[in-house]
């Protein structure tokens, strides 16, 4: 068991380098206008619930619990999507994309879909929703 769990780590490793969190966007994007702060936003929110229309049945979660995280996600998109410009959300940011699609098939594919990629997975999402809300909070605060 040893042996599995630090190739396990190796393997981990490898994908934490491959797929490293995009601190950089996040970066830029709180530089940015209020709209493009919430555009962005509205991205990683979708982007997050395309990710869970992947195979996760080998994840330990209910499927209830999934269908509302992603119902809420969507929700929150959706409203914050209603206080941006269209024609400026249409413009989408290619590396965040390109980010989620490395996430989809760098862990979830080459993976298999498994236990461990989605808990890679759960893991980013959960630093994603972190920061995201941090970048929108900053629109509340006032100066």
């Amino acid at each position: 068991m040893q042996v599995n769990n630090s190739t396990n780590s190796t393997e981990d490793a490898e994908v934490e380098d491959t797929v490293a969190f995009p601190n950089d966007l996040y970066s830029q994007a709180s530089k940015a206008s209020a709209e493009d702060k919430l555009g962005f936003t509205v991205q990683v929110l979708e982007e997050m619930a395309v990710l869970f229309e992947e195979d996760h049945s080998a994840a330990s979660w209910e499927e209830s619990t999934v269908k509302d995280f992603v119902n809420i996600v969507t929700q929150q998109a959706d409203g914050l999507h209603s206080c941006v410009n269209w024609h400026s959300h249409k413009k989408k940011n290619k590396k965040l994309h390109m980010y989620f699609k490395r996430l989809s098939g760098h862990v979830l594919e080459r993976m298999g879909h498994s236990a461990e990629s989605w808990e890679l997975i759960r893991k980013k999402i959960k630093t994603h929703l972190m920061r995201a809300h941090q970048l929108v909070s900053s629109l509340l605060t006032t100066n």
